[in-house]
C-alpha cells in the first residue's frame, strides 16, 4: 500500500509504502485482503512541537504490484 500527501504543508516524498501483506491468486481466482491504515502511519515529525504531526488532508491510497504496477486508487480524507 503506497500513498501519496495531496495537500502536505510540508515537503513529502512523491509516493511512501505504508503497508504491505503477500498473497498468493490463482487465475481467474478472487480475494478480498484487508491492509489497515491507521491515521498514526500518516505522521511526519514537526520540530516546532517537537513531536509527530499528523495532518488533515487528503490522501492517495494506490494499491500495487510495486509502485509502478499500481492496480486500485482511492482517496481518504484525515480529519
Amino acid at each position: 500500500m503506497y500513498v501519496k500527501h495531496q495537500g502536505s504543508k510540508v515537503e513529502r516524498p512523491r509516493e511512501e509504502l505504508k503497508a504491505f501483506t503477500a498473497f498468493t491468486v490463482q487465475p481467474g481466482e478472487t480475494k478480498t485482503v484487508q491492509i489497515p491504515l491507521k491515521a498514526s502511519t500518516l505522521a511526519w515529525w514537526d520540530e516546532k512541537l517537537p513531536g509527530f504531526r499528523v495532518e488533515a488532508e487528503p490522501i492517495r491510497v494506490m494499491i500495487g504490484n510495486s509502485s509502478s504496477d499500481i492496480q486500485l486508487t482511492t482517496e481518504v480524507r484525515v480529519q
